[in-house]
This record gives C-alpha cells, sequence and structure tokens, in this order.
C-alpha cells in the first residue's frame, strides 16, 4: 500500500481535536471517523501507511504512564484459530432443538464464544453449560468442557509453540504485525507495560517467553488461574491504578477483545482496539466483526495491527 499522507489535521498538536464529519476523505483506506483530514507534506511521524480509526471523541493523553496489552489476537498469534477448535466443541455438546440446523447451533455458539471474548476461558465454558441445561441435557463440569478445549487446541498449536522453541520458526512471526517495534518504542519512552490475558497464566508465561516479549513486562505478566474468581482484566486495571497512584487518565490499553476495552474506558483510560485479521497477518484489513464490536463498546482508536506504530503513538501522546 502506497505512504498516505492523510493524517488529522492537528495530530502534531497535543489537542488533536475532532472536527465535524463533512469533510470527504477521498481514501477509503483511511478512517479517521470525526476527523478533518488534511492533504499535503507532513512530518513522518505522522504519516499513516494503512488503516486507521479515530472515534469522534477521542482526545490525546500526553500524560499516559502506563499501557495494557491483552495478549492472543493482540500480540501474539499462536493461537491463530482457536474459536475453529471452541465452536465445534460447543456444537458437539448442545443439544439440537426440533428443526434446529446444525448451522444454527454453530452461529449461536460463535456469538456466545466471541461475547466473552477476553474474559478467563472458563466463562465461556460455564455458557456453554448453561446452554446445555436450558436445552434439557446434562452438562458436564464446565472445568471439565475447558480441559477438553484446551486438549484439542493443543493439538493445533503445538508445532508452533515447538518450532519457536528450536528455532524453526521466528518469534516475529508469531507476533501480531508492527508489535515488537511499539513494544520497543514503549518501553524507549519510559512508560510501564503489563500484560493482562484470559489464557490461563501458566500459558500466557510460556509463550510470552518464547515469543520474546516477556522481558517488556517484567513481573508484571497475569493470566487465568484455577481460581477464577480471583482474577479478572478489571482487577488488573485496578490494581495498576492502585499501586502507581494513578488515574484512569494515565492508561492506556491495547487488545482485540471488548472486556479489556470495556475496563478500561470505565476507569477514564484511552482504549485503542485491534482489531486484527489473525489468519491473514500483515494483510492490514480489519477483521469487521471485531472493528463492529470494539467500537460499540467505546473504543477510541481502531487499528488492524500495528505497522503504523510510531505516528499512533505520537497522536496518542499529542506530541
Amino acid at each position: 500500500m502506497a505512504l498516505s499522507r492523510f493524517i488529522p489535521r492537528d495530530v502534531k498538536s497535543p489537542s488533536c481535536r475532532p472536527a465535524p464529519e463533512s469533510h470527504p476523505n477521498p481514501n477509503p483506506a483511511l478512517l479517521f471517523r470525526g476527523f478533518d483530514l488534511n492533504w499535503g507534506a507532513v512530518p513522518t511521524a505522522t504519516l499513516f501507511r494503512g488503516r486507521v480509526e479515530f472515534a469522534p471523541a477521542f482526545v490525546p493523553r500526553p500524560g499516559l504512564s502506563h499501557v495494557l496489552f491483552d495478549f492472543d489476537g493482540t500480540l501474539s498469534l499462536i493461537r491463530e484459530g482457536w474459536p475453529e477448535v471452541m465452536v465445534p466443541l460447543f456444537v458437539e455438546w448442545l443439544p439440537p432443538r426440533a428443526g434446529e440446523s446444525e448451522e444454527a447451533r454453530r452461529q449461536l455458539a460463535f456469538e456466545d464464544i466471541m461475547r466473552l471474548n477476553g474474559k478467563q476461558t472458563i466463562y465461556q465454558m460455564i455458557q456453554l453449560a448453561e446452554r446445555v441445561r436450558e436445552r434439557g441435557g446434562q452438562p458436564q463440569d464446565p472445568l471439565w468442557y475447558k480441559h477438553e478445549y484446551l486438549r484439542r487446541l493443543d493439538e493445533r498449536i503445538r508445532h508452533r509453540v515447538e518450532g519457536l522453541r528450536h528455532g524453526t520458526l521466528r518469534p516475529d512471526d508469531l507476533l501480531v504485525f508492527g508489535a515488537r517495534a511499539v513494544l520497543e518504542n514503549l518501553v524507549r519512552r519510559g512508560l510501564k507495560l503489563y500484560l493482562a490475558s484470559g489464557t490461563d497464566e501458566v500459558y500466557v508465561q510460556q509463550e510470552a517467553e518464547v515469543l520474546d516479549v516477556a522481558r517488556y513486562f517484567g513481573r508484571h505478566i497475569y493470566g487465568a488461574v484455577d481460581n477464577y474468581r480471583s482474577f479478572s482484566k478489571r482487577r488488573v486495571i485496578e490494581r495498576i491504578l492502585q499501586e502507581n497512584r494513578i488515574s484512569g487518565e494515565g492508561l492506556v490499553a491495547f487488545g482485540d477483545g471488548y472486556v479489556e476495552i470495556q475496563n478500561t474506558k470505565e476507569v477514564g483510560g484511552l482504549a485503542v482496539a485491534v482489531a486484527s485479521d489473525e489468519a491473514h497477518n500483515g494483510s492490514g484489513r480489519f477483521d469487521e466483526w471485531k472493528r463492529q464490536r470494539l467500537l460499540g463498546v467505546g473504543a477510541d482508536v481502531v487499528v488492524p495491527d500495528f505497522r503504523d506504530g510510531e505516528a499512533l503513538l505520537a497522536c496518542l501522546l499529542g506530541e
């Protein structure tokens, strides 16, 4: 894709204020909702090469100091394709209703699963058990469903983890496009990074290590635990704010699930939705389902990946 010079008019000013939506955007690759777009030569740091969408209420945050990242689908692609494992599991266990097609059950399963995307896996399995019960079936314990799902998922992704461990795959091949450069940029700027995932913490730690991203987060890597009520992304966010004595104004979160976006907005933070097309990493295309869902829960910015990380951070920080 050719380098585009369409940017928000005030991207270099601390205000970066939204303008009326009447200004036409002749380049459909870029969606600056609510921004006046300006054609012309601009500093390199503000050039966006790919798609990006700013919500009308977006305002830069020069005081950002702490950054929360989701893991799967936001940074890591090790588990790419996980819905293709979880949906069939749901369909297999859901008792069919009279006249109900398998496709209808697949759609129900997909909607239940994605509605809970970003929360701990156990919540999706609790939902499965509830669906089985409401249809007159006798469900397994949700933890049994979770272990069966993880067994099946491991069969799908084991070769990726082993490839990373043995050097036959490069870590950046299984990172969302441009992710490492953004992480390094944030570290250089002195911002403090946190990682929180709905995946079990033991796997998050292992996979962050083989992707060589654990070093950016240090001890601040959090994931699901057996006592699922003791962990949530909301709790991680509360801990960040309390331990560092900051308000939500100082927090920015990057994620592809509604949970981290919604939780961040609830405390007054800035939320960047990564609507990644995981199956076609580097395509620069939005996953439209993610885009719509994440805008719907209040995302301030939506990107398909991190190809424009430098320009994005400059705008978020009002530089």
